[in-house]
């Protein structure tokens, strides 16, 4: 059988959402570089790499590739490929160079085509990413080792979204919470709750590839065995109290969840939301206090954000929502 790679030059900001169009359109697995991976590597105390260039060749933006079988018929789907992530915009995201390659793979090499893209990396002082078929060990009793397979979905992790939610989590998680993970994607997120001591973690996402790429992660990892991973549109219909509800997903999709994520989180309980640019930031943080909830911190990389909240009490001048 024939394969076709796709390739998408596109913003930093807009990899997920490119990669899941190129899913819904029947992709079998993405690869994504991005010239910020390598940018953040070499400005962060935690990133090891052995070599920089292994993780993309690029200067700026970003670049989605995507493999199709030749049985999807690619002249007729490019069209509407096109036209889904040219209205991008219209949610806030750049299109950068928005400029779309196909090309023929060989069968023999179409299923590990996408695996150069990946290697192991540290993330934070804790968690290091390796995708599945590397070979990894560590002499570092306190580094936890989180293994993923990035060819389902979206990525390994290394974004500057889900960078600074790990970071956001390892400030947060104590040991014993009970933690709802909104848009779990390839569930590191929910791996990596874990790690840090979480005791119960439920991991929610609308895409049915993301809840299986992540139970298949999940599987990856012992430590996330009993992780309870399900299909769900953000969290309507949960009726589970938290003690950290975790969401890296666009800024306008945050605003959606704010009444839910209020009705379940715990007095003391935490949020932590992720995947704004700069742009969206003072708006999230609107939306937010305007519910009822007050920054606690703010962890930022270059154009990203990523914001812990807290249930405003009423003597610290936030307003409460339950107030007649």
């Amino acid at each position: 059988m024939k394969w076709y790679e796709l390739k998408v030059e596109t913003a930093s900001e807009s990899v997920e959402a490119v990669a899941n169009i190129l899913m819904e359109a029947g992709a079998s697995g993405v690869a994504i570089e991005d010239a910020l991976d390598a940018q953040n590597w070499q400005s962060d105390a935690f990133g090891e790499l052995a070599d920089i260039t292994a993780l993309t060749d690029l200067t700026e933006g970003a670049r989605v590739a995507a493999y199709f079988p030749e049985t999807i018929f690619l002249p007729e789907l490019l069209p509407f490929i096109k036209e889904t992530i040219g209205r991008l915009p219209e949610y806030g995201l750049a299109l950068g160079k928005n400029e779309l390659t196909l090309t023929e793979v060989s069968d023999g090499d179409w299923a590990t085509a996408w695996k150069k893209y990946y290697h192991p990396v540290r993330i934070s002082r804790f968690l290091t990413i390796v995708p599945s078929w590397e070979e990894y060990e560590t002499d570092d009793p306190e580094e936890k080792i989180i293994r993923l397979d990035p060819g389902m979905a979206f990525g390994t992790g290394t974004h500057p979204t889900t960078l600074l939610t790990l970071q956001a989590l390892e400030v947060v998680l104590r040991g014993g919470e009970t933690v709802l993970d909104v848009g779990t994607g390839s569930g590191v997120l929910s791996i990596a709750s874990k790690y840090l001591g979480a005791k119960t973690v439920h991991a929610y996402d609308l895409d049915e590839v993301a809840v299986r790429a992540a139970k298949e992660n999940m599987d990856l990892n012992p430590v996330a065995a009993d992780v309870m991973v399900s299909a769900n549109d953000l969290l309507q219909g949960i009726d589970l109290s938290a003690n950290v509800i975790v969401a890296n997903i666009l800024a306008d999709i945050i605003l959606l969840m704010i009444p839910d994520a209020y009705r379940l989180l715990k007095e003391e309980g935490r949020l932590i939301v992720s995947g704004i640019i700069e742009e969206k930031k003072d708006l999230v943080i609107q939306g937010m206090t305007e519910a009822g909830f007050e920054v606690d911190q703010v962890f930022n990389q270059r154009d990203w954000y990523a914001i812990i909240l807290k249930k405003a009490q009423p003597d610290d001048g936030g307003i409460d929502p339950t107030a007649g």
